[in-house]
């Protein structure tokens, strides 16, 4: 799994000081310190300063810190990432990415800035154009690193209703998806906008997890435990893993290339997801 296991990744306003404060303390795997959607017109120079200081102090220790910047084509997407590019944040998240050439050219203002290659890029996928051409987006860039869903644009865009099981969102979310594997980038689920709602939100969860999510972003700091534990190997799950590796093995020493487990056949594919979850769990633990 490329870069650190995000399990838990919430949007913090750039321009609320408390919430910055507050995100000191949370166990999020990661912060996106937003210039975009969660700040209004008037403030976005405000919480640009804010954001960029908060990333350069170190106050968020142990947790990838990556900042939101306004997209390509609006009158904030230039300072936005000339200042995000000045503290060297973990990443940069570039909404309403449409094509590999948008990737391209993110990359290409990064390069003339100076930024370090360490600092990678996170695209957000969230308009019909980006789902179509997700593979070329995927695909691209020496930095992009991680995608991101943003369904509630999506949704507009699509004129699409809301619904529990999403069901006007499984075919962009599934093609994000593939495109995600076949280009080995880490990929997150959408936000939940019901922040009241814990169990509706652990059932989103539960369910962008069987489908393939790494993790998913968030916009209320209540929705961080949850996510981190459904979004983390069960006990059940760690102790099933350590069986298929041990069977496995225990079969190869004796010369058979496949074994059998709970009546189940295990083949060298299984082993390779059990060691991936053993790892996920390890990660997990050594961030805490």
């Amino acid at each position: 799994m490329p870069g650190p296991r995000l399990r838990s990744v919430l949007y913090v306003p750039g321009a609320n000081g408390r919430a910055l404060e507050k995100a000191r303390e949370l166990p999020a795997d990661a912060l996106i310190l937003d210039l975009e959607d969660a700040v209004a017109p008037d403030a976005k120079q405000w919480a640009r300063e804010c954001a960029c200081e908060a990333a350069r102090s170190g106050v968020y220790a142990g947790r990838t810190v990556a900042i939101r910047i306004n997209g390509l084509g609006t009158p904030w997407h230039d300072e936005d990432l000339t200042a995000a590019a000045a503290v060297e944040p973990d990443a940069i998240v570039v909404p309403k990415i449409g094509s590999a050439a948008d990737v391209d050219a993110i990359e290409g203002s990064l390069e003339r800035l100076g930024v370090p290659p360490a600092v990678s890029l996170w695209a957000m996928l969230e308009t019909p154009a980006a789902i179509l051409r997700s593979a070329e987006i995927a695909a691209a860039g020496r930095r992009l690193s991680v995608l991101v869903m943003g369904t509630n644009d999506l949704l507009a865009e699509l004129r699409a209703g809301e619904s529990p099981d999403r069901r006007p969102l499984e075919l962009s979310l599934t093609l994000c998806l593939l495109a995600a594997r076949a280009a080995n980038r880490t990929i997150l689920d959408g936000v939940y906008n019901h922040v009241r709602d814990a169990a509706g939100f652990e059932a989103e969860c539960v369910a962008g997890r069987l489908l393939g999510f790494d993790g998913k972003t968030l916009v209320h700091p209540d929705q961080v435990e949850i996510c981190n534990r459904v979004f983390s190997p069960s006990t059940a799950e760690l102790e099933h893993a350590r069986r298929v590796i041990a069977e496995f093995e225990r079969a190869a020493r004796a010369g058979a290339g496949v074994a059998s487990l709970d009546g189940r056949l295990i083949e060298r594919l299984h082993v390779e997801t059990a060691r991936r979850v053993l790892a996920q769990a390890e990660t997990a633990a050594n961030r805490v």
